[in-house]
């Protein structure tokens, strides 16, 4: 039996939208997930504004050497139980900027990621089923 948070967390989660450097393809494509035509908050998902808030984190982008600190303490401020989901090619696997001198490591060197939804930039569908693919993880 889930416990009572956990149940509550499945049914209504807060997405913080971490960008880490990215080209803003995604960024897009998860905030045309919030508009009328793909309409995620009927899943009760909400977009939220502090990752104090978030259950669920939605990184997109390559973590660069200036932003690595933020972001690390961006992950560390999500309450737990946190679940993290990589949103694009460049937060999967850092594809094209693989050998930039501004790149870092990979998201999940850093941080562990629980789904991945590759694509440049992913569909909003593909960014939705993700969120939900995530949200089954949990036990």
């Amino acid at each position: 039996m889930l416990n009572p948070f956990k149940w509550g967390l499945k049914k209504s989660p807060w997405v913080f939208h971490l960008g880490a450097s990215a080209c803003n393809n995604c960024d897009i494509e998860i905030l045309d997930c919030l508009t009328p035509k793909f309409d995620i908050e009927r899943f009760g998902i909400v977009l939220t504004g502090s990752p104090r808030h978030a259950d669920v984190l939605l990184v997109s982008g390559i973590v660069n050497r200036q932003s690595i600190e933020r972001f690390k303490r961006a992950y560390d401020q999500v309450p737990k139980p946190k679940l993290v989901v990589a949103i694009g090619v460049c937060a999967c696997s850092a594809d094209m900027f693989r050998d930039s001198y501004n790149f870092v490591r990979p998201v999940d060197e850093i941080i562990p990621v629980d789904v991945y939804v590759p694509g440049c930039p992913p569909k909003p569908e593909a960014i939705i089923a993700g969120i939900m693919k995530a949200l089954g993880k949990i036990k």
